[in-house]
């Protein structure tokens, strides 16, 4: 991820000094580097006003003013940020002030009197670190937006597709983590054997005569243990003597946190000799 120098140059810049020499030479140098978008306040008092209309990408801030000093000034700006990120270069004097004023949120310090090669480099340097963290926050914002609609539409998609499948086969159903069935859609009950008491009604095994054991108790071992299956073929065998036969899928279901949380699956009845 890379800036263009007309990204940087076009950043909002706001001085702040109570000696008016000095906010005229940092004028005067941020001018002619190429910088557009300059500020400047003399009042200390109004800096985290105007920080909040403006949001500013650079505030230059002196530490020793009257009234309020740079340190006063800072604690102010970091209820205005909501990103947590204070853009703040100090202007001192004081050796001691520098660790100081870094370790109360300042991103960086400038010496007085100025080096004005320094200045011009601090400030750049800053600048870009601030816009592309910026741009990294957006684009963080942008991919985030676009999971979750990439996301709705999967959901939708998957919709779509059981809908479909529902209306493609004789059976769908949906079991959660217990078992328990949570969507019936035809006889699946029947189908697969077993019986719900919330759904069946009773839980008696007279439905269940005619089964193919073994067939029907290798189904249910699949979906005990969890397993995939396609096209599983089994039949059951009424007393007088006719065969249905039937073949079912299913699957099982896990959230985000690939946690199992249920099963579903489909079954369609053979035609009669298939």
């Amino acid at each position: 991820m890379k800036l263009a120098e007309p990204d940087i140059l076009d950043a909002r810049i706001l001085i702040v000094d109570d000696q008016e020499s000095n906010v005229q030479l940092l004028e005067q140098l941020l001018r002619e580097a190429g910088y557009t978008r300059v500020t400047s306040t003399m009042n200390p008092q109004e800096v985290c006003a105007l920080h909040r209309r403006n949001a500013y990408d650079l505030i230059l801030l002196d530490l020793q003013m009257p009234g309020l000093d740079g340190f006063q000034v800072m604690e102010g700006l970091k209820t205005n940020e909501s990103d947590g990120y204070l853009p703040v270069i100090v202007l001192t004097a004081q050796p001691g002030h520098k660790l100081r004023a870094l370790q109360a949120g300042a991103k960086d310090f400038i010496s007085k009197p100025f080096d004005l090669v320094e200045v011009r480099t601090r400030i750049h340097n800053m600048l870009e670190v601030r816009l592309l963290y910026k741009k990294l926050e957006s684009y963080s914002v942008e991919l985030e937006q676009k999971v979750q609609e990439r996301t709705a539409e999967l959901r939708e998609s998957e919709a779509r597709y059981r809908s479909l499948t529902e209306l493609a086969s004789d059976w769908y159903w949906e079991q959660d983590e217990n078992g328990a069935f949570t969507k019936v859609s035809g006889p699946v009950l029947e189908m697969l054997g077993i019986r719900v008491e919330s759904l069946a009604g009773d839980r008696s095994d007279a439905g269940l005569a005619g089964w193919n054991e073994g067939e029907r108790k290798a189904l249910q071992s699949m979906i005990a243990a969890r397993q995939p299956f396609l096209d599983f073929a089994f039949s059951r065998t009424h007393p007088d003597g006719t065969c249905q036969t039937f073949r079912v899928s299913g699957e099982p279901m896990f959230n985000q946190a690939c946690r199992f949380v249920g099963y579903r699956g489909i079954g369609i009845e053979l035609p009669a000799g298939t």
